[in-house]
Parts: C-alpha cells; structure tokens; sequence
C-alpha cells in the first residue's frame, strides 16, 4: 500500500505541464542562454502565483511581504551557466503580478551547499538521497515568521521543494508555498495539488513567442 507523502509545504502551483512549446522555451533559457525566454516564462509563473493567492495571508501595513526564494544552483553550475533560471524568471515574474508590492524577491537567501548528481535516471528515493542536506540558509532569521514562496522553473518528482520547504520551514517560515512554471505529468501528483493556468488562447500565445524566441536563438 502506498503511504502519501507529508509535504512541508501548503501548496504548489504550475502553469502547465512540462511538454511540447513550454519544454522548448524552459531548454531556450536554460540550456542556451536565450535571456528573453524569461520574460515569457515569468508571465506564466505570475499566473501559477495567482493560482495560489486564495490560501496567502492577508497582509497589513505593518507587516513584512511575502519572500519570493528562488531555487539555487550550485556555484559551479552558476559560473557554468552565468545565471539561475529561477531568478530570472522570478524577476521576470514580478513585473506581470498585481500585487507586486506584497513580493520580496530574495535570491541570495537560500544556498545550495553542495554539488548533486544530475536528477535524470533517479528514482523518487535517489531523487531525496541525493538532495538531503544540499540546501542551508543564509541568514536564517530572515524566514522566520514570514510566508515564502518557493520558485522554481520545473516541479518533478518534488524532491527538490520538498528539501527547500524542510529547511525553511526549519527556521521558521510560517508557511512556504511552490510555484512553477512547469509540472512534468507522471509523479507529481503525489506531493501537490497543482494547478494548471494553461487554457487554448494562452497556449497560442506561447506559440507565437516561442517562434520570435527560436529566430533570436538562430541569430545569436
């Protein structure tokens, strides 16, 4: 009998599933350097933040907004590949959403400590192995008592979030949500209850963006 497993964060959110034109623009920014994917890719992460917005506290005045945390790298991949897709899309994200000024981006928050193995080819198991202890705060009192919400590019297996929640709910985050811009279609299911931002005019939309975003790619 399978057990469910008890996630340490609220809730997740994805613009769609991770196939066809999204994988395409995430590989564009990701794998080749096309920085104006992100600006695409930021809006369909803004909508998936909207999808989670029902469960957020209501915020006053007086307090401190909500921390955006970006998924790190390790320092070597960073230098390798010169950015974090999460930040960038994240940064991207912000200028989409609303209500922007209830947001603190923070991308030097949560570290990546040590390098891991590629995730492809892992079980679910490996995939948690691998990740055990790989993240740690920076200034860990910067969490505490606040509400973060987790960002990332694509959510597979959960392994990854679910490290990232632990710790941060370790130092006190009142609650951590999670947001992507993709959900690969298989495993995910078992630790979140996504959902999907994608609908038929969007969809069209990303196809348009990811053809300009292909002849910039062949340009440079």
């Amino acid at each position: 009998m399978c057990r469910r497993v008890r996630r340490p964060f609220a809730r997740a959110a994805a613009y769609g599933g991770y196939e066809g034109t999204l994988r395409e623009l995430i590989h564009l920014l990701k794998y080749n350097g096309v920085l104006p994917t992100a600006k695409v890719l930021g809006g369909m992460l803004a909508e998936a933040w909207t999808a989670l917005e029902p469960g957020f506290e209501r915020l006053t005045f007086e307090q401190a907004p909500m921390l955006v945390i970006p998924v790190p790298l390790y320092k070597s991949k960073r230098r390798q590949r010169r950015f974090n897709q999460a930040e960038v899309i994240a940064r991207a994200a912000l200028k989409f959403y609303s209500a922007r000024e209830r947001l603190q981006l923070v991308p030097d928050l949560l570290l990546r400590t040590r390098d891991t193995l590629s995730k492809i080819g892992l079980s679910t198991h490996q995939r948690r192995a691998n990740l055990r202890g790989a993240f740690a705060l920076e200034r860990a009192a910067e969490v505490t008592g606040r509400e973060v919400i987790l960002v990332d590019d694509v959510y597979t297996t959960g392994a990854t979030a679910t490290e990232c929640a632990q710790v941060l709910r370790r130092a006190g985050a009142s609650k951590v949500w999670v947001a992507t811009v993709a959900r690969t279609l298989k495993l995910a299911s078992n630790y979140a209850d996504f959902r999907s931002q994608k609908d038929d005019d969007s969809a069209d939309l990303v196809v348009e963006e990811r053809e300009e975003l292909l002849a910039k790619a062949a340009d440079s």
